[in-house]
């Protein structure tokens, strides 16, 4: 099943709602993401410029990008072809034009040119050029920032957006054990990473996986002191850690799930700190529910470890869902000191409380959702450390 028309148009709803508050008459988003949320545009075609104008007294937005995208904005949005709009190649990447002058050019037509206009600021689809252009297209505009406006609105999942996260769920489980299966001394990363990618992607008989907003990440050995690393073409060896933090991914719509494998017979030191992450992970679970802060898991989080001589300073989660690359976060609510965010149901979060040290490191991690009552996890795989091939000791 997929989304329907009158979700997309509670969605737009929902975003002028938070438009009007900020007096914003015309919104023009650049995040593919917010794309896909309020459009159901889905392309890899976000590497040029392309955008969705909401304008306040609009019913539907219009999508402006490349000629040759424009297809695909019929094929997957909900738009009529009329509010789909695209400009010739000599747009893309050229020294001359921009297409934010096409886009710019397409307002004053429209009469949208003397508006209240946001933008997303703080993105990485939308650079200091577009600002530029924007603004000297568009001189009798008044622009301001609108970073994570729609993010904000995509906080709240409805059912059939955490009915994709739960089959995300079943592709991370997958790839989580094609990984782990296949971690052993004299093994290539990258034939693990093959594994992985190849989980992701069949999924099952009953539906297939998309391409994840990011790569597995599987640092080993002394690299284990950092979480973002991906895989090189080295061998694993005996007595060293591999960590996993990957995802599933279905419409878009992810589960991360992260699992730390060691080959051989681990330290005592290791041991410990598996342990007390572990423990940390579920007593932080335990007391989520509506109603309450994030800052109150992240302080479960700090006393848990505390009782062990443990300290963190990064944050230990944050929500996420649908995205694009590079990034399966939703960059709005995180589970740290100071956040206040209070939570209700059908919130969704990944909780990665890393431990990173100079030569070695564990992870684990859940993605969750806030029920009625309290959380489930999306994914079902024990946390502890995965020990393979323990009489490798040497």
């Amino acid at each position: 099943m997929s989304v329907g028309t009158a979700e997309y148009q509670t969605r737009i709803w929902k975003t002028k709602e938070r438009m009007a508050l900020k007096g914003i008459e015309v919104l023009l988003i650049t995040d593919p993401a917010n794309m896909n949320y309020l459009s159901g545009y889905d392309g890899w075609s976000f590497y040029v410029h392309q955008m969705l104008i909401v304008i306040n007294d609009e019913d539907q937005p219009i999508w402006v990008g490349r000629t040759m995208d424009a297809n695909a904005a019929k094929i997957t949005t909900w738009l009529y072809h009329d509010n789909i709009i695209s400009y010739p190649d000599t747009y893309v990447q050229s020294e001359t034009k921009h297409p934010m002058d096409f886009v710019a050019d397409i307002l004053k037509q429209i009469g949208q040119d003397k508006r209240r206009i946001g933008v997303e600021m703080e993105n990485y689809y939308f650079t200091a050029k577009c600002y530029e252009q924007l603004k000297k297209g568009l001189p009798n505009a008044t622009f301001q920032d609108a970073t994570l406006l729609v993010n904000w609105v995509r906080i709240v999942k409805s059912d059939q957006e955490i009915e994709y996260m739960k089959k995300a769920a079943v592709l991370a489980e997958l790839a989580m054990n094609a990984g782990i299966e296949m971690i052993n001394e004299g093994v290539r990363e990258c034939d693990v990473a093959a594994k992985i990618l190849y989980a992701q992607v069949t999924g099952t008989e009953e539906f297939g996986g998309d391409y994840p907003a990011i790569m597995p990440l599987m640092p080993s050995g002394e690299k284990t002191s950092t979480p973002h690393l991906t895989w090189t073409d080295t061998r694993y060896k005996a007595n060293e850690s591999v960590i996993l933090e990957l995802a599933g991914c279905y419409k878009r719509y992810h589960s991360p799930l992260a699992r730390t494998i060691h080959i051989g017979s681990p330290s005592e030191e290791l041991k410990k700190l598996a342990q007390v992450t572990v423990e940390g992970i579920e007593d932080c679970l335990s007391i989520i529910k509506p109603g309450i802060a994030l800052e109150e898991v992240c302080e479960t989080w700090t006393k848990s470890i505390a009782k062990y001589g443990y300290t963190k300073e990064s944050r230990i989660g944050y929500s996420m869902g649908l995205n694009y690359p590079p990034d399966w976060g939703e960059h709005t609510a995180s589970i740290r000191k100071g956040d206040r965010t209070i939570l209700q149901p059908n919130m969704t979060f990944h909780m990665i409380p890393g431990m990173w040290y100079d030569k070695s490191g564990f992870e684990v991690s859940e993605s969750f959702r806030i029920t009625e009552n309290g959380c489930e996890t999306f994914a079902n795989l024990p946390r502890g450390l995965y020990v393979k091939n323990e009489a490798l000791i040497r």
